[in-house]
């Protein structure tokens, strides 16, 4: 478990949200599949939801304008620490803005961008509140990562944002895990054409969020339930037992029970 109390080193995912067409349904979902309850913040927000796990914010979600394209996803966002730099310092590598830099009220500052390959993304750059405040454990999400077709220029343009070191991972498959520059682990790149994770194809860069769980057979089983779909079933890797499932609303993400720490 990880309680967060503050604002994470910059480059660190700190926050997700969602746009779906029918909150409720995704409400019924999402609360069932990890024991989320919810907190509206009102109209002046447009009745966006803070996601909470025992009281505490992981996640938001909100329904999306009924003009909006069909397509939805979870967004993954990445601490900063002057959110109007990281702005500057990723365009200039080719990031293209798709929200500018905007205060939400007194909780922070924020700003969507698509990198150069197309995968979109946010800074979070917290002040009241800093983001995600419980991560790595059953509810709250534990790794992200991008999908994308060339994962050599993405890797160089994350690095040139945030100072990521590149830790590619040995074997056949192309995958660059993402380091801080204090060392700590903070995401990964998966490579090559026509690949799908997730429910997300490397034709279409997209970022895609793990969330923990006690058991991701029965997660899986709560996903079906609950009108979602199953895009990959349970399999076991080194780093522990995770399934490509996909919401109500076709929404790609994992479940994942995460190995035990060596040692415990």
């Amino acid at each position: 478990m990880t309680q967060v109390t503050g604002n994470v080193p910059e480059g660190t995912p700190n926050w997700l949200d969602i746009g779906v067409p029918d909150l409720e349904r995704a409400k019924t979902f999402y609360g069932t599949l990890f024991g989320w309850q919810f907190e509206d913040a009102g109209a002046e927000t447009g009745h966006y939801n803070q996601c909470l796990l025992r009281g505490q914010p992981v996640a938001g979600m909100m329904r999306t304008p009924d003009d909006q394209p069909g397509e939805y996803w979870w967004s993954v966002y990445f601490a900063a620490d002057d959110c109007d730099g990281v702005l500057k310092t990723a365009t200039d590598a080719g990031a293209e803005v798709v929200a500018p830099a905007m205060d939400v009220m007194d909780l922070g500052r924020l700003a969507v961008l698509r990198d150069p390959q197309g995968g979109q993304f946010g800074l979070w750059q917290g002040r009241a509140h800093p983001g995600s405040r419980v991560v790595n454990e059953p509810g709250s999400f534990v790794w992200n990562e991008l999908v994308t077709p060339d994962s050599g220029p993405a890797g160089e343009f994350y690095r040139a944002v945030f100072g990521y070191e590149l830790e590619p991972m040995p074997g056949d498959m192309d995958y660059t895990v993402l380091r801080r520059p204090d060392g700590r682990y903070v995401g990964g790149i998966l490579g090559g054409s026509g690949i799908v994770v997730g429910g997300g194809s490397a034709e279409v860069p997209s970022w895609t969020t793990y969330f923990a769980v006690d058991n991701a057979d029965e997660a899986v089983r709560k996903v079906r339930a609950g009108g979602g779909t199953v895009d990959a079933e349970p399999a076991d890797s080194p780093y522990g037992r995770s399934a490509a499932v996909r919401d109500p609303f076709g929404v790609p993400f994992h479940v994942m029970k995460p190995a035990p720490e060596p040692g415990s």
